[in-house]
Order: C-alpha cells, then sequence, then structure tokens
C-alpha cells in the first residue's frame, strides 16, 4: 500500500493531475455553495420576519438570523462534507488520472477503451450519491462521538474511498461483476489503503489533493492485485 502511494505521489505534479484536481475543487465549491444559498433561502421562506412576545413586545429580524445561521451551519458541515463531495467528483474524471497513471508506469499494457460517458457518469453518480449520503447521515454521529469522531470518520470514508475507486478502477479492464469480485477478496486490504487515504483528509488544502492520489494509489493497488504472480 506504502509503495503504491509514494508511487502516486511521485507523480503529483503531473498536469494532467492538476487539471483533474482544480475541475474537482472548481466543482465542489460551487456545490456546496449552492446548498448555502438554498438552505439561506428555504429558512428565510421559513422564519416569520418578526414574532411578538408577552412582556417583550415585537422581535423582528428573525429570517435574517435565521439566514445568517444557516451560513453558519453550511461552513461548520462543509469541513466534513468537503472532502466526500471533492473524493465524488474527482470519481467523474477517474478515467484520466488512471491513464496518467498506467502510461507512465505500465506501458507495456495493451490499450484499454475507455467506459462510454455514459457509463462512467453513472457510476460516478452512485458513488456521489454514495458518498454524500453516508457522510450526511454521520453528521449526527459525529456531533455525539466527541473525540471518536475523527477515527469514526477516517473509518466510514476509509472503506466507501476503498470500495468506490478500487471498483471503479478495476472495472476500466475487468467489467463491474470481476472489479466487485476481486473488491470482495481483498476487502480488508482495500479497507486499510482507503483508510490511508482518508486519514489526511482533515487536514486543510492536502484533504482537496488526496482524492487524485487516491484514484492513483488504487490503479497502483489494482495492478498489483492483478499481475501474474
Amino acid at each position: 500500500m506504502l509503495t503504491s502511494f509514494l508511487k502516486a505521489l511521485s507523480q503529483a505534479f503531473d498536469p494532467r493531475f492538476r487539471r483533474v484536481l482544480l475541475q474537482g475543487i472548481g466543482l465542489t465549491l460551487l456545490l456546496l455553495a449552492a446548498l448555502t444559498v438554498l438552505l439561506v433561502w428555504g429558512l428565510e421562506v421559513l422564519t416569520p420576519d418578526s414574532v411578538t412576545l408577552p412582556w417583550v413586545g415585537e422581535i423582528g429580524g428573525l429570517d435574517w438570523v435565521a439566514g445568517a445561521g444557516g451560513v453558519l451551519v453550511m461552513l461548520a458541515a462543509s469541513v466534513f462534507l468537503m472532502v466526500p463531495v471533492a473524493s465524488a467528483f474527482t470519481g467523474f474524471f477517474l478515467e484520466t488520472v488512471a491513464e496518467a497513471v498506467e502510461t507512465r508506469h505500465y506501458p507495456a499494457l495493451p490499450h484499454v477503451t475507455p467506459l462510454p460517458w455514459s457509463e462512467q457518469i453513472r457510476e460516478a453518480s452512485s458513488a456521489f450519491a454514495l458518498l454524500m449520503v453516508a457522510n450526511i447521515a454521520a453528521l449526527a454521529v459525529y456531533a455525539f462521538a466527541g473525540p471518536l469522531a475523527p477515527i469514526l470518520f477516517i473509518a466510514l470514508n476509509g472503506y466507501l474511498l476503498g470500495r468506490e475507486y478500487f471498483i471503479l478502477v478495476a472495472m476500466r479492464r475487468l467489467g463491474r461483476l470481476r472489479a466487485k469480485d476481486l473488491h470482495r477478496r481483498h476487502a480488508l486490504r482495500l479497507w486499510l489503503a482507503g483508510a490511508l487515504m482518508a486519514a489526511p483528509l482533515s487536514v486543510p488544502v492536502l484533504n482537496l489533493v488526496m482524492p487524485v492520489l487516491g484514484v492513483a494509489t488504487f490503479t497502483h493497488i489494482f495492478h498489483r492485485l492483478t499481475r501474474p504472480s
């Protein structure tokens, strides 16, 4: 696992990696900004402008307070959601990263026909939905987990990244069914590899680079697992 990660890290400044990184970050920021606007708008619509309390009188500006609270909630939630969203968007450009790795490190491999765009979008969208739903659901658990929250975060995202990234990489050459079977046979190793990817996700800036390095790392792991013994 460490060897695969170091190989991926050695290619970190590849222009193709950089392009996918910038695309993933841009789409992530756009989505989180759209969610923030939607939340603020919803809170302001549902919250009355003012209320009248006995012995106090009218209190105004409640819709503004609710909107400001929505922004703060999204800023806090983004600490956890930025990573799975960026990871999921990187899946849309997985072919570019995997091809760059194979061109540099495995030039003798036969050319693989890229998956049709419709299939790439479907598979990446499925991974996106799973990552988002799981991490949104986990926010409530993190709130009550105290010091265990980082461990739960790494365990959850380690499993999800290990599963989704590896299957997406492997199915390029094996097809979905054989890719899932290969993941099942090496599930623990791939979970640990995913945890290695998930551990730095709480470090600012580094957490935005890890999804691209994760795809590259799992590309190396795939070829290590499938090379002739």
